[in-house]
Parts: structure tokens; C-alpha cells; sequence
């Protein structure tokens, strides 16, 4: 990504993460030390390994979504043979496009849309050295992250978070090609590297006037996405839906779910839509990163806000259902796991 110093100063959307969580930090210690345990959080989510802190198998968060929600994925342990994975697709029904992925992922590192058998035997190359997810395309034209938790013991569950994601796209005028377009649009060029690669097919072409090009269909803020803060659309009807999925999904109390989803009224009524993950205890309230509607320190209370859900619901599930805490060794070696693969992965982009 390209931004001016000034931009980097005045733009907190884009600051490094730690700028959020270190501030922190000494609210984090207090609420260890109220526990009486680090590792408070790790019986949030019993059913998500570290209750979804980072290093959790997305795959196997996948296999919790209810049948009718869950997209065709399919696990691909590294060093696996190209053949053995295509016929894998083949038994699945998994045609092209289809998006590839780590099986533990960050920020959308190394998340792609595959379209066709040449490009997916090329990512394999390079990137087979580590476990990997392939799922189907959802072709949905909408997308958001719906944060929501459950205390334990409790019916009904709470949403705190609706974040309404707008992928990055120019819109034609019937004379400039593509790649004009990008380079008048602000927000490509601030990733007009990964833009370019993405669209090097089309970037002669001329869209008609008010035709709308999307240059990128990962929903990462890393890859342009913009996330748009829809908490104005909270409403009963949506924890409804969300308490019937939440309640088919055993051991799952808190947490972002990114769906797929064509009109926001069938969203309302659990109709055709797609739960592309689920997320734990690490997930971001993401409605944070619209600057237009919030700030630095309203971004901080939020997430001093859902740390404060965390211990209630890690206390409470360890006191009524005797899920255990980890102790502070365990959360040691998780920290220097954690940044060894991070190390690893980043690795294979160079």
C-alpha cells in the first residue's frame, strides 16, 4: 500500500495494529489479574481451539457452520500432490472461480481468487509448504461482519457490530479504459500494486458509462475493501437470525462472522446468505476502521468493550461449565508459535 507521511499520521484507519491493543494493555492486566488467570479468554470459545485466538484451524471453524450456510471447502495439507487436489475439487463440485487460502490466516495474507486450473497449479507451487483451504466462490454481491456474543446460560445473544463491506471498484464513463479509471481512483492507487496484478486482463478495456468494475472480491481490508460502519442496522430481526445460528453452533460465544449476502431484508430472515468464517476471541469489531463515522479513542473503547465481554463470558463458562483456563506457559509458546508461522508465511510472499 502507498500512503503520504501525512496520510499515515492523519489517517488512523490505516495505523499498524498495536496502536490499538497497547494502549490497552494495562486494562487487559487488570482484567487477568480479576480472574485470577492470563488465560481467562481460553474458555470463551470452547469449541474453537484458543477459543479463536489467531493460530485456530479455519477449517475446522468451517465445519461448525450449519450445512445450509456453509460454502463447499475443502482442507489442503501441505506438500499435498496438485492431482490428488484436483480431484478433490472434482468429487466436491468445486468449479472455478474458487477462493484459496492458509488454513490459519491473518488479515487476508495470501487469500486469492482462483480462476482457473493454470493460476490454482501456480499458487500450489509456491505456497504448498503450508496447510491451505480451498472454498467455493460464493457469487453473493454483498458482504459484511456481524459481531456477536451470548453470555453462558442465556437464551438470546447480543449483536455489537455490524460492518458493511464495500469492495474496492471504479465506475466506467463510457470512454477511459480500467486503467485510467484506477489511476483517478485514490483509494486503488493507495494499492495500485496489487490492483494492476489482479486486473492486468482488463485494464485496456473501456466499461460503459456508470458501469460498475470491481477490481477486488476479497472482503480484507488489506486488499482495499472499505469497511463501512452499518451499526444503525442492528435490530431484532438480526439477532433473531443470528441467536437460531448461534445456537447450531455448540461451544461458539463470541466472535465475528463474515457472510455473504445478496439483499440485507433476506439477511434479516436467515435467507440466502453464506457464513464464509467464523472468528474468536481475536476478531475485531471491524465498524472501528470507518474514520467518517468514529475516532481513535471511540475505536479503543470498543475494544476495551469487547475485552470486557471476553472475561464475562471466559468467568462464566469456567465457573458453569468447568471449561479451564490455560495457564501463562501455554500462552507463551502460543505468542512464539504465533510469530513463527506469521514469520514463515510473510516469507513465501518475497
Amino acid at each position: 500500500m502507498k500512503f503520504s507521511k501525512f496520510e499515515t499520521i492523519t489517517n488512523w484507519e490505516y495505523w499498524p495494529s498495536f496502536m490499538f491493543y497497547v494502549p490497552l494493555l494495562p486494562y487487559a492486566f487488570y482484567l487477568a489479574i480479576k480472574s485470577r488467570s492470563f488465560g481467562f479468554f481460553s474458555a470463551v470459545n470452547p469449541s474453537i481451539d484458543g477459543s479463536g485466538n489467531g493460530l485456530e484451524s479455519k477449517y475446522k471453524t468451517t465445519l461448525l457452520i450449519p450445512s445450509e450456510y456453509k460454502p463447499k471447502t475443502i482442507f489442503i495439507p501441505k506438500n499435498k500432490s496438485i492431482i490428488k487436489i484436483f480431484e478433490n475439487l472434482e468429487n466436491e463440485k468445486i468449479i472455478f472461480p474458487l477462493i484459496i487460502k492458509p488454513d490459519i490466516g491473518f488479515r487476508g495474507l495470501l487469500v486469492k481468487k482462483i480462476n482457473s486450473k493454470e493460476e490454482l497449479s501456480i499458487y500450489l507451487k509456491k505456497y504448498n509448504s503450508i496447510d491451505l483451504i480451498i472454498q467455493e466462490f460464493i457469487g453473493f454481491k454483498n458482504e459484511c461482519g456481524i459481531f456477536y456474543y451470548r453470555i453462558p446460560g442465556k437464551k438470546n445473544g447480543v449483536i455489537t457490530s455490524i460492518t458493511l463491506k464495500k469492495y474496492l471498484s471504479v465506475i466506467g464513463d463510457g470512454k477511459s479504459t480500467v486503467l485510467t479509471l484506477i489511476n483517478k481512483n485514490e483509494r486503488a492507487k493507495k494499492y495500485y500494486k496489487l490492483i494492476l496484478e489482479l486486473n492486468k486482463d482488463n485494464l485496456n478495456s473501456i466499461p460503459p458509462k456508470n458501469e460498475e468494475v470491481i477490481l477486488n472480491v476479497i472482503g480484507n481490508h488489506s486488499k482495499g475493501t472499505e469497511f463501512i460502519n452499518g451499526n444503525h442496522l442492528i435490530n431484532k430481526d438480526l439477532e433473531n437470525t443470528l441467536n437460531k445460528i448461534n445456537l447450531n453452533i455448540k461451544g461458539w460465544y463470541f466472535g465475528r462472522i463474515d457472510i455473504k449476502y445478496n439483499l440485507f431484508e433476506e439477511l434479516l430472515e436467515g435467507k440466502n446468505l453464506k457464513i464464509l468464517e467464523i472468528n474468536g476471541v481475536i476478531a475485531e469489531p471491524t465498524h472501528i476502521y470507518d474514520a467518517s463515522k468514529g475516532s481513535y479513542f471511540g475505536a479503543l473503547k470498543s475494544i476495551k468493550k469487547h475485552w470486557g465481554i471476553i472475561y464475562k463470558i471466559g468467568v462464566k463458562n469456567n465457573k458453569i461449565n468447568q471449561i479451564e483456563f490455560t495457564n501463562l506457559r501455554y500462552l507463551i509458546n502460543i505468542y512464539f508459535k504465533y510469530k513463527r508461522y506469521l514469520k514463515e508465511v510473510i516469507s513465501l510472499t518475497n
